[in-house]
Order: structure tokens, then sequence, then C-alpha cells
């Protein structure tokens, strides 16, 4: 059945969660959210790094003012300098007109830098001025403009390896590590499921118009006892396809998934969370047919973006090569879009490791 409690705080609709860790999370929040001090914001792909910096606007003194967002990530590097500040008409080829940037439409708010660890290094110079004068030029004017700015942002990424990389500035990353927060994956927070599913229950029976009454108590348990690598985008992503495929009032997920969630290493067994990682990206690949985009893929599967799961498999030594089984007719829709998908388009391949 459903919970019968709820979580009940200050941030709105979308903050859910009771645990003590997501708790002291919200504390931090409610103090930094007072300050105009640069804030980092730092936690895998999934755990809601938009939501909390949302919940930071809306509880500052400039709640009244906008909320600004960019996905450093999603924007080819040489369009993305305009983004940032804007440009003159004919800057470059296509500037037809005169064009506000980012921190320009943010003035008096707040501007949410997403996946700041994508940021190319020969843009960075000129965010770190930004950031610190609070002003710059447009791309094509020598005219300096002034703002009013409270920058938040964020990343999956471990910056201070990046910076001994070369790949990150120092001084960049000092300017906006200056209050650091860490939002804790989905596996940390477990008494929190619960409160998500019958968030997210709730959400899409109303939204899709297929009333779910009851969630079994079998379904909630092996919805607690799965790692979710995806975190709460995972989750979001299962139940609305467990609503969709629900054939009445009561939450069916697939015998088929549950079956693969339910899975334990053999007794005597001990794996690290990379290992666990590791075997469920490869046994998703496996179930997908190695399809990675689109909207049967595994990336979607496992409510990921496409590039984040490509960056997974690389980093857990999943190796991938493009498959020599004809595809089918029809093609498969990218789910986040060319932009997002750092334009290396939909393919299908196969794991090494797995088959």
């Amino acid at each position: 059945m459903f919970s019968k409690s709820a979580a009940v705080t200050q941030f709105g609709d979308e903050i859910v969660g009771r645990s003590s860790a997501f708790q002291y999370l919200l504390n931090q929040v409610r103090i930094v959210a007072k300050t105009d001090s640069m804030t980092l914001i730092q936690g895998e792909t999934g755990t809601g790094k938009e939501v909390i910096a949302r919940a930071i606007h809306n509880q500052s003194l400039r709640s009244q003012g906008p909320f600004v967002k960019l996905n450093c990530a999603a924007i080819p590097g040489p369009l993305l300098e305009s983004e940032l500040f804007g440009h003159e008409r004919g800057a470059f080829t296509g500037a037809c007109a005169q064009t506000k940037g980012r921190f320009q439409q943010a003035d008096g708010g707040t501007l949410f830098l997403d996946e700041i660890g994508d940021l190319p290094l020969e843009l960075q110079p000129k965010l770190l001025r930004a950031l610190q004068e609070q002003e710059f030029e447009r791309l094509g004017s020598s005219q300096t403009i002034r703002v009013n700015v409270r920058v938040v942002a964020a990343t999956n990424q471990d910056l201070s390896q990046l910076v001994a990389n070369k790949q990150f500035r120092a001084d960049l990353y000092y300017r906006l590590n200056v209050i650091p927060l860490s939002i804790p994956p989905l596996r940390e927070r477990v008494e929190d499921i619960p409160l998500l599913v019958d968030y997210f229950v709730k959400k899409f029976s109303a939204r899709l118009n297929k009333p779910i009454e009851v969630i079994p108590d079998e379904v909630m348990e092996v919805l607690k006892g799965h790692d979710w690598p995806g975190n709460i985008r995972e989750l979001q992503n299962f139940i609305e396809r467990a609503v969709v495929l629900s054939p009445e009032s009561v939450l069916r997920p697939t015998l088929t998934e549950l079956k693969h969630m339910t899975r334990h290493p053999s007794a005597g067994t001990s794996r690290t969370l990379a290992e666990a990682e590791r075997d469920h990206i490869l046994d998703v690949l496996k179930q997908t047919n190695g399809l990675i985009g689109g909207l049967r893929g595994a990336a979607a599967q496992l409510g990921l973006p496409r590039t984040t799961l490509v960056y997974k498999m690389r980093r857990l030594g999943i190796e991938a090569r493009r498959s020599h089984r004809p595809r089918p007719a029809q093609h498969d829709t990218p789910l986040f879009g060319a932009a997002a998908s750092g334009g290396l388009g939909t393919g299908r391949f196969e794991a090494a490791a797995a088959f």
C-alpha cells in the first residue's frame, strides 16, 4: 500500500526525503541560501542537483528575481561563450541581432551552471573574470556590462582531479568551491525510497490519467533493495514505465525487471560498488541487445543520458564496439536530443566483456 507518511519540508513538492543524510543537506541549503556566496553542488548523475539549486534560489533573498540555467555539456564549445555573455549583431555568421547571454538574463537573480566540469579550458578565464568582477563584454562588443548575479554550479565529476590533470583551471575551481554541497546518492537514502515511489506514482498517475491505488509490499521491498546507479532519475523512469504498463490499479512492474533487480551475488562473494555497478550495466546492455541510445536503449533503461552511460562504461572498463547485428526497420528517437548527447549519435554497441 501507499506509505502513510510524506516528507514535509519548506522547499516544495519536488524535495522529498526524511533520511538523516538528506535532512543534513537541506539544513545546509537553508543556511547557504541566505548568503550570496558561490556554491558548488556535487553529486552523481540523477541525484537532483538542479532541484537543489532551485531550492537555494527559492529560499534566498533573490527569490523574486530570475532563475536561469545553462548546461555546459549540452552546448558546443564555440557557441557557449555567446550563451553565457551574449553577442552583438554581426559578431559571427548567423548573428542577426543583439542577444543577451545567460549572465545578463540572470541579473538580480541566480545563474545555475550545470555540468561545469565540461566547460572548455579556453572559456574558463572569461568565466572567472565574470564571477570575480561581475562584469563582461558581449561577443563583438567592447562595452563592459555589469550585473548582480549569484552563481550556483554543479558537477558529477571530481573537479580536483580535473585540476590535477590540467583539464580545469585551479583558480576557477577555488572560486567556485567556496561552499561545497554534496548530494547523497539514492543508495545512501534507502529510507527515502518509499516516499519517492509514492511521489512518482501519484505524479504519473495524474499525468497519464491512470489511477494507481496500491503498491504491493513485495514490489516496494525490491525497490528498496536495488542500488539505483542512475539515482532518482532512474527511479523516476522506472516508476513511469511501471505506471504505463500496469494493467489495473495495482503497480505491477514487469517480471523481467523485478527479477533483474532481485539478483544477488552468490554466497561468500563480496563485490565493490564499482563491480556491482559494472555488472548492472552489463546486464542492461545484454537485455537491450547492445543498444545504448534511443527509447529502448540501455541509457533510457538506466535513466541516464547516453553520454553519461558511455562515460561510465569507459570508467568501468566495459569495452563498447559497434554490433554487427542488423538494425530494425524503425529508428529510435534519442531520449535527450542531439545537443545533450554531445553529437555522438544513436548507435548499437556490444559490451565485449558481456557477450
